[in-house]
């Protein structure tokens, strides 16, 4: 080489192990951080826990989870944070079942529109039950309208022994503001859900036929022949503890096989045996797997409340024998009738899940009955009179709901219901009825917005976040199978409050994304809007419209991840691997 190239080659080498050595020091430094932590990081592979007994095989169609990075918008950060919320991968709660989005839809509905059918598989339930809740217990799945089986009287008796006109639903009706069986199978198909039906229980208590057990069972046999695999979750009845449902009190005049006045939770398990045999038998001859679950009560009764549901649990766990494949509750969460306020809702939000768990598993041990998956099946609030149940806090409060549900190891969860009835606010549904002044029919409600992102952007696995002395963050952290990390971040106070995120093992990437859900300004702490990373309506209800394409905020990590959370709001996030 000659002298001239020998020294050039020489000084290059030189310049550039000096600028090596200078980058070097002023990382060190920590003047410029590497972006998403040092090279240092750790991280250890970390085995899923056992199925836990309350989820069981609602897990088996668990699926990875693989993130995709939305379209976004660079957006500003705080300077700084007042709370720390961590991340902690070094641990998994459980993975997170596909069941937990449910949803319910009813009879009375009508036809879904083009857009509802587009919001419904955008929102993804995954389970859809049908045809209702005490609906179900008059519902006959095959007869055309106002046909049916010549056992069925024409009234009934209710709580109070007064003998009433019975109402009764048609899966064949011909009305066309209806929601057939046909449209909700058409339903299923076309949106990628599955569905959960609550078969008619009650005709097991008004049939005046010779033996109406059989005929109750051998209709809800055929309904598993006919429905042919499309569904694999059953239930059988539905809240029959209860002296508002059908067949809580029956006419003895009419009745052939001696059964008591007034139902008990004895009696209805000794049923449950009945059901079960049949419709299993149904769906072993076409070569079907189904599940069919029982429904127990969820709380420990009050002093008020009747014979029936002070006794329930013990003689429906105890006569079923382990017959039922899982337990359905349902739970209205908010103190019953009452106008209350969003820290009221919030709070209740928070504790009812756990509390619900761990009275059904204390009352299954309590009478020797074996721990199954449980199914909270029916769940929304009492709250009233303020449109509490039409509002952006009631989207805060799903949130809640389905995070302490998912950390509480539920089998499913379903919220009650899609299309309910406007009045004046007091309305469960997640859809606009119609009825609404101002508001088309399927207007998505505030909730369903809050569901959509936070299913959206929760990943596969449930992993512990912790929150650093600030009790109006709740957190709800999880893992995808590609790698990311992704936070629900809800803020329960009326002021919005800035925070910052941390990680355990777990590398954090050069960006992070988020959207943001706040209420308006209307309606006080009950707004009936929900802006979207500052995005709202064009009416007086709902949200923005373009919901599915709207773009992320996005931030890179090098200053760290750091945002705010609205007040009586959510912040959904994403953060990308290292």
């Amino acid at each position: 080489m000659p002298y001239r190239e020998k020294r050039f080659f020489v000084t290059l080498i030189v310049f550039f192990s000096v600028t090596l050595i200078y980058s070097c020091k002023k990382s060190s430094t920590g003047t410029t951080p590497p972006v998403g932590g040092t090279d240092t990081t750790t991280v250890t592979a970390v085995p899923d826990p056992a199925v836990e007994n309350t989820m069981g095989f609602f897990l088996n169609d668990w699926q990875p989870k693989t993130f995709v990075a939305p379209a976004y918008s660079d957006a500003a950060i705080p300077a700084t944070a007042a709370t720390i919320v961590t991340i902690d991968a070094s641990s998994i709660i459980t993975k997170i079942p596909l069941s937990m989005f449910g949803a319910n839809a009813v009879w009375w509905m009508g036809p879904l529109s083009a857009q509802a059918g587009n919001d419904i598989k955008n929102l993804h339930p995954h389970i859809i039950r049908f045809p209702g809740g005490n609906a179900s217990n008059g519902y006959f799945w095959n007869a055309a309208q106002d046909v049916l089986p010549p056992d069925v009287p024409a009234t009934y008796m209710d709580k109070d022994g007064n003998i009433l006109p019975a109402f009764y639903n048609y899966g064949k009706t011909d009305h066309n503001w209806e929601f057939t069986l046909e449209k909700y199978y058409d339903m299923l198909q076309q949106t990628g859900n599955q569905g959960i039906i609550s078969v008619n229980y009650s005709y097991a208590r008004y049939s005046t036929a010779a033996n109406p057990v059989a005929s109750a069972a051998h209709l809800a046999a055929d309904w598993v022949r006919y429905d042919n695999g499309r569904t694999q979750y059953w239930e059988i009845g539905n809240e029959h503890y209860g002296d508002w449902q059908a067949g809580y009190r029956i006419d003895l005049s009419k009745n052939k096989d001696g059964q008591p006045e007034f139902i008990t939770g004895a009696l209805y398990g000794q049923h449950v045996k009945v059901f079960i045999d049949s419709m299993q038998k149904a769906a072993t001859a076409i070569g079907k797997k189904i599940y069919i679950g029982a429904v127990a009560h969820e709380s420990p009764a009050q002093s008020w409340e009747t014979t029936t549901t002070k006794t329930w649990n013990d003689g429906m766990m105890k006569q079923s024998a382990n017959k039922a494949d899982f337990y359905v509750a349902h739970n209205y969460i908010t103190p019953y009738g009452q106008n209350s306020n969003a820290g009221t809702i919030f709070s209740s939000a928070l504790a009812a899940p756990v509390a619900m768990m761990n009275f059904i598993k204390q009352e299954l041990q309590n009478n020797g009955a074996t721990i199954k998956p449980i199914a909270f099946d029916e769940w929304n609030m009492w709250a009233q009179d303020s449109k509490q149940q039409v509002s952006n806090s009631s989207g805060v409060f799903a949130v809640l709901v389905l995070g302490e549900s998912i950390k509480n190891k539920y089998g499913m969860a379903a919220r009650w219901d899609m299309v309910n009835g406007w009045s004046n606010g007091n309305d469960h549904g997640l859809f606009s009825a119609g009825d609404e002044p101002g508001i088309a029919k399927w207007n998505p409600r505030p909730s369903f917005y809050y569901m959509y992102y936070f299913e959206k952007y929760l990943g596969d696995r449930l992993v512990p976040a912790t929150v650093d002395g600030n009790p109006d963050i709740i957190a709800y952290a999880s893992t995808y199978s590609s790698g990311q990390a992704g936070l629900a971040l809800v803020n329960v106070s009326a002021a919005a409050q800035t925070v910052q995120v941390k990680a355990k093992n777990f590398r954090i990437g050069g960006r992070y994304y988020w959207y943001s859900l706040e209420g308006s300004t209307d309606n006080g702490e009950f707004s009936r809007k929900v802006l979207i990373n500052g995005g709202g309506p064009s009416g007086e209800a709902g949200g923005p419209a373009d919901y599915a394409t709207l773009k992320a905020r996005s931030a890179t990590t090098g200053n760290g991840i750091k945002l705010t959370v609205p007040a009586r709001g959510a912040v959904f996030l994403v953060i990308d691997k290292k």
